[in-house]
């Protein structure tokens, strides 16, 4: 699970490296616009992701300790 997140961020983050092609043939100020906006939306994303990731892992924690609770031993 860890490794499925960890290359979804990675994945994500290296995608967006370079002029994306909604940029291509701008100059100047616009294309440092629209560099900046790909930069921001990228940011976004990989913080969702990250927000997901750490989601799953609490659910994970937490389904893990209930079972763990569930199945111990009475004390005597």
């Amino acid at each position: 699970m860890q490794l499925l997140f960890l290359a979804w961020v990675i994945v994500g983050a290296t995608g967006a490296s370079g002029t994306p092609e909604e940029c291509r043939g701008l100059t100047g100020d616009d294309l440092d616009l629209c560099n900046d906006a790909n930069d921001v939306g990228t940011t976004i994303g990989v913080g969702l992701v990250i927000g997901l990731w750490v989601a799953a892992d609490f659910i994970l924690a937490l389904t893990y300790v209930i079972y763990r609770l569930a199945s111990r031993q009475p004390r005597s």
